[in-house]
């Protein structure tokens, strides 16, 4: 089956330490899910669950993802990194398979 996010290493080094520095109980797994919709567009969620009969399972760099069936589409292509600068630092999410915007004046 086709996976359809890709975590980058840093992201995925990153989401191995929270794993063991928040004590994850061993049953979870990584959530990546969709909120919203509409005018506003969609956000993207991580978090970590135990699976459920609607989720597919994934496994990314041995890692267990689980991803809701009705979010695959919104998901696919898309890639989970994470940025870290002196102003913040978090998962970002980004799909390369799309043009980049370009903003005019």
């Amino acid at each position: 089956m086709l996976t359809p996010i890709n975590i980058t290493p840093k992201a995925l080094e990153e989401i191995k330490t929270i794993i063991s520095t928040k004590n994850i109980p061993l049953e979870y797994a990584l959530r990546v899910g969709v909120k919203g919709g509409g005018c506003g567009g969609v956000s993207y969620a991580l978090g970590f669950d135990l699976k459920k009969d609607e989720d597919q399972s994934f496994d990314i760099e041995g890692l267990t993802v689980l991803i809701e069936k009705k979010h695959v589409m919104f998901l696919m292509g898309m890639q989970v990194d994470f940025h870290e600068s002196n102003e913040a630092r978090g998962f970002v999410f980004t799909n390369p398979e799309l043009p980049k915007r370009h903003d005019t004046e």
